[in-house]
């Protein structure tokens, strides 16, 4: 009877894995976890910020969908509530700032959160989150000490040239620079600042897709700038 029993445990445990599996992907699916997008721009932008809050205050949502099984309900499609163009710093996961799951949000990512410069592959990745998966928010994502910035600043004052590409990259940053010049203030933050509403206002106007969508009032384009040492998210007006 000995082989039979160890059969039956395998079987047992066999049965009870699927059996997990299996609630977990009705959990992660249901009304009460994964509640069908907010296709509303405020409402998305109301979303973003409270999960933000969420991570500022350490106590991000267990509903979260970032478990494999979470994945499966979306194999075959997304419906992301918003668009993200933030830096590639690696201190600015949009995810976890905004304690959002898989299949919530369309990050594009670029050092400086270039938009004007960042040329068809940038402004065509928003447009098709647009377009084609309905996404109703987009939001220009700069943050506090960019390093992008800070070497505009430094190779305009120095009149020098970055090596390789590097220049050619934060070269769409220098006339914000510029522009901010005798402002009162923090040098890097009006220009941090300056960067990222130079994208909302580019965005805003992309024709032919999102300017469209704007004027319906079918889509917004919000700029923020996250603070490293807070994790806290603030709107630009």
């Amino acid at each position: 009877m000995r082989p039979r029993e160890e059969c039956t445990r395998r079987e047992f445990v066999q049965i009870t894995g699927q059996a997990a599996l299996v609630a977990g992907l009705t959990l992660s699916t249901s009304g009460s976890v994964h509640a069908a997008p907010p296709k509303k721009p405020d409402a998305v932008l109301a979303k973003l910020m409270e999960g933000n809050a969420r991570f500022v205050q350490g106590q991000p949502s267990l509903l979260s969908r970032r478990r494999p099984a979470d994945f499966l309900p979306l194999a075959e499609g997304q419906t992301p509530d918003a668009v993200i163009v933030s830096c590639a710093d690696s201190r600015v996961p949009p995810e976890l700032l905004f304690d959002q799951g898989v299949g919530d949000l369309f990050v594009v990512r670029i050092a400086g959160n270039i938009v004007s410069g960042g040329g068809p592959t940038v402004k065509g990745s928003i447009e098709y989150a647009v377009a084609e998966l309905g996404s109703r928010l987009i939001m220009v994502l700069g943050h506090s000490h960019c390093g992008a910035v800070q070497a505009a600043i430094q190779h305009i004052d120095a009149k020098d040239v970055l090596p390789g590409e590097i220049d050619a990259l934060i070269d769409p940053i220098r006339p914000v620079v510029t522009a901010i010049k005798g402002h009162p203030g923090d040098k890097l933050e009006n220009a941090i600042r300056a960067n990222v509403l130079a994208g909302v206002e580019r965005l805003k106007a992309l024709d032919p897709i999102i300017a469209k969508h704007v004027k319906a009032g079918e889509l917004k384009v919000v700029g923020a700038v996250y603070d490293l040492k807070t994790g806290s998210v603030n709107l630009l007006s």
